[in-house]
């Protein structure tokens, strides 16, 4: 079972940028678009975060590999 928690809050939100996200992302509340948005928000920030270590040669190792891709020359 997968418990979900949620914060209740009152935010002041643009209305037209609102009513444009639920139209386009074709969510049925504005929670449910806030929310989106949010996620939306996280991945960016978390994969604009792992840019920074490109080149750096931290980390080391065969990625087909790990994913055991069958296309891995051997």
């Amino acid at each position: 079972m997968h418990i979900k928690h949620m914060k209740r809050t009152n935010l002041v939100l643009d209305e037209k940028c609102l009513e444009q996200a639920l139209r386009m992302g074709g969510h049925r509340t504005y929670s449910d678009t806030v929310n989106r948005a949010l996620e939306e928000y996280v991945r960016l920030k978390t994969l604009a975060g792992i840019y920074r270590f490109a080149g750096s040669n931290i980390w080391q190792g065969d990625l087909a590999q790990i994913r055991k891709d069958e296309n891995v020359s051997r």
